[in-house]
């Protein structure tokens, strides 16, 4: 990717705060993802094609929108019962251990963000060993997960820090605009499972993967520092998402 010689103003600043999505940024389910769903689409009827376009938002809201109110608590229970009894070939992306091991060590609040649930998320932590930060928001701490802005919110909320003072890191669309409606003050996004052009037109900043992500964590604070990556568009209000 082109090297940004100057950050957007967005990002012109220092953030107390980081919030993490999981699925797609830190850890790569892919493979578990596409069989669930795969298997799930099969035994309810539904055209695969479907799903398109829709990572990142919860199960929840995706089986909404697929299903009649009668199914959605079977057909729930049963994607959860396929994702979290088949998290083969789950694994690190690459620099995710170190820049959870980083923000660690410089004591700059972290949480974990994700659609996933509880016991998902759990089941995909620890086949991982990725260390778990002392927040993990899930989809099952909120009412309305991704895309509306309530886990994000949730997760300044528990890190006791202002969304706006938060950077997020995050690979989805959906993710992204539900951080910019929460008000969090810089989106950075990694195109592991959506496309580089489509991330632009949300976040702050495009890099090409969490190895290429430079950070400054002094003063027990972030700041993202120039480098590898793609300006997002001018600065924006939120989005209703």
């Amino acid at each position: 990717m082109p090297d940004a010689a100057s950050l957007p103003a967005a990002l012109g600043r220092s953030f107390e705060a980081v919030l993490l999505d999981m699925d797609g940024t830190l850890v790569d389910s892919t493979p578990s993802v596409e069989r669930s769903w795969l298997r799930w689409c099969t035994e309810h009827g539904v055209d695969p094609r479907r799903l398109a376009g829709s990572h990142g938002v919860t199960a929840r809201n995706l089986i909404a929108d697929l299903l009649p109110p009668a199914q959605h608590e079977s057909a729930y229970a049963r994607i959860v019962e396929l994702e979290v009894g088949d998290v083969a070939g789950t694994q690190l992306l690459p620099g995710a251990l170190e820049l959870l091991g980083a923000l660690r060590d410089a004591g700059v609040p972290t949480a974990i963000v994700t659609s996933s649930n509880r016991e998902l998320a759990r089941a995909r932590l620890e086949v991982t060993r990725l260390p778990r930060p002392s927040v993990v928001v899930t989809a099952d701490d909120v009412a309305r997960g991704k895309p509306f802005p309530d886990p994000w919110l949730l997760g300044a909320t528990r890190l006791g820090v202002a969304s706006a003072d938060c950077l997020v890191i995050e690979d989805a669309v959906a993710g992204l605009r539900a951080a910019r409606a929460a008000g969090c003050g810089g989106l950075v996004a990694v195109p592991t499972t959506t496309s580089a052009e489509q991330l632009e037109a949300v976040a702050d900043l495009v890099v090409g993967g969490l190895t290429e992500l430079r950070l400054d964590l002094g003063d027990g604070r972030a700041r993202v520092l120039p480098g590898p990556g793609r300006p997002g568009p001018a600065p924006r209000g939120p989005v209703s998402a």
